[in-house]
């Protein structure tokens, strides 16, 4: 898609593009506080607030594990609610809700220490970040559903990639936040908490945003109530609740949850081992999310301005300066990908390029590493820098972005608020992981480090080229087909080259598959009559 198609689409879709970015704009305080801790922790203001600079290496990396880390655990546990609220009260009160908790624990984090000693200021911040983790755990697994629930599938791919983009967004705005701090405040407490205090801006904006923001129409048509969701499908695409695009749209939901409206969280577990359809679209979303943790995101996130220094940039204020251009590379690369890569190339070319891209980045970077332990400056150091940047734009234009992209969608209606609890909860809880033992792994492997999610990264684009079939311009009520049969032929057909690797076999057509289920009477006749319509393209593209 060229520029002026994209501006052309962003007009003709603008509401649904003003939901999208409403609901991202949750991702840019889950970016935010990623990028703001890694910053903050190398200030010598709060190093000496809580007695940091007094500690060894060993107990240093301790404490950096733990302050980042708790964020994740308050992360996890805020995902586990999202699948029993999103269900209960809906997507957009839920989303708000989400938004309130993050702005408390980030007013709590901003205020630790007046009036109170700093032992206690530092349980008190550990308490404040568990809080906010537990908004941003609730809006990681909220957002995407929301966003894929009420987009067109036109568009789908790039409005849910943009969670990704407003994660970025948010990173690269703390990072410069830091950078700033570092060098236009004095050494005292307020250095290191201007930076917890901007973060509340993003939190108060979501909120805000949201609330003139419709519910979904998957949930509202779960919940029976067919005219509210019609006026969302109307609202979207900008049309009339009569159009033939939303009550075609309107039938093909309601089709899809006959039967099983209402279903419990509990229900929806056990649900999930239904038929080996049922069990590769529930897997996948959590695959997809546990290989994402392991391209080393976190690694490079929290700690890139020790990754850099490591590398030979020493500092505080040129490693804050060299982690915010790293902030900028990664927002620009995730735009250039939702605007002409994510609808274009598909999520399956996306997350293949851009694991081996990240691959070899980090493969180069350990290599590196072991060669030249020093963080002495030498040719060689900034092909390595140039390698972490390198390794950045692979991750937005893949592992970053198309995750989201691909659990949302892959997931079953009946089913997604189950799925996605579980995928965004693997998510969470390795981050948690990665997060506590990456300082440790700097400190006692160094090299290894980067060794580790190197591999991982090549192992990620077997199984992409293998197992992953392409979802791009599918409507999410005909995803299922993808996984009723012969889901490695289809994923080696959509793979570059791969169908070297089956000679003359191919898999069934999702057309035809689906006029064999209209002929079963599995498909509403109004479907029928559309597809024999003239109207039948601008109807496909209309649809959400």
């Amino acid at each position: 898609m060229g520029f002026k198609d994209a501006l052309t689409d962003i007009s003709r879709y603008r509401n649904a593009y003003i939901i999208a970015l409403s609901a991202s704009m949750g991702s840019i305080f889950f970016g935010w506080d990623t990028g703001l801790m890694g910053g903050i922790l190398t200030l010598k203001s709060f190093q000496s607030y809580f007695g940091i600079n007094n500690m060894s290496a060993s107990a240093k990396a301790n404490f950096n594990g733990n302050i980042v880390s708790i964020m994740q655990a308050g992360a996890f546990f805020g995902v586990l609610s999202t699948g029993w609220v999103s269900s209960r009260f809906g997507r957009k009160r839920s989303l708000i809700a989400s938004g309130v908790i993050y702005i408390i624990g980030s007013l709590i984090q901003a205020i630790v220490g007046l009036g109170s000693d700093r032992v206690v200021a530092l349980r008190l911040f550990y308490f404040s970040r568990f809080v906010a983790g537990s908004g941003v755990g609730m809006v990681s697994a909220l957002a995407p559903s929301y966003i894929s629930e009420c987009m067109p599938k036109h568009i789908r791919g790039r409005c849910t990639g943009l969670v990704q983009f407003s994660d970025n967004i948010g990173m690269m705005l703390s990072f410069w936040v830091n950078y700033s701090a570092s060098i236009n405040i004095p050494d005292s407490d307020m250095q290191w908490r201007m930076p917890l205090i901007v973060q509340l801006v993003p939190g108060i904006l979501f909120v805000l945003l949201m609330l003139p923001q419709p519910e979904s129409p998957r949930w509202l048509v779960e919940k029976e109530r067919y005219d509210e969701a019609a006026e969302t499908l109307a609202y979207v695409v900008r049309t009339s609740v009569d159009d033939k695009s939303v009550l075609v749209t309107l039938d093909e939901i309601k089709a899809d949850f006959i039967g099983k409206q209402r279903l419990s969280l509990f229900a929806q577990f056990r649900m999930m081992g239904e038929s080996r359809q049922i069990v590769l679209r529930c897997l996948t979303p959590s695959i997809t999310t546990f290989f994402q943790r392991w391209t080393g995101a976190d690694a490079a996130n929290y700690f890139s301005p020790q990754i850099f220094a490591a590398l030979g940039i020493t500092g505080t204020t040129s490693g804050l300066f060299a982690t915010g251009f790293y902030g900028i590379v990664k927002v620009v690369a995730v735009g250039l990908t939702l605007v002409f890569a994510v609808d274009s190339w598909g999520r399956k070319m996306c997350l293949f390029v851009g694991a081996l891209g990240q691959g070899l980045s980090l493969l180069w970077i350990a290599g590196f590493s072991a060669a030249h332990p020093q963080s002495t400056i030498v040719p060689g150091s900034y092909v390595s820098i140039v390698a972490v940047y390198l390794y950045g734009v692979f991750f937005c234009l893949g592992w970053g972005p198309l995750p989201w992209i691909v659990a949302s969608e892959i997931a079953p209606n009946h089913l997604r608020a189950a799925t996605l609890t579980v995928a965004i909860c693997v998510n969470w809880l390795l981050s948690f992981t990665i997060s506590r033992l990456t300082p440790v792994m700097l400190e006692k492997i160094t090299y290894g480090t980067f060794l580790l999610f190197g591999v991982c990264c090549m192992i990620m684009a077997a199984w992409v080229y293998f197992f992953l079939p392409e979802t791009k311009g599918y409507a999410l009520e005909d995803i299922k087909y993808l996984f009723e049969k012969d889901v490695v032929v289809r994923s080696l057909e959509d793979s570059p080259g791969g169908r070297v690797f089956l000679g003359g076999r191919r898999a069934t057509p999702v057309a035809e598959m689906r006029r064999m289920a209209d002929v079963r009477g599995s498909s509403d006749a109004a479907r029928k009559e559309d597809e024999e319509s003239n109207e039948s393209i601008e109807v496909a593209d209309l649809q959400i």
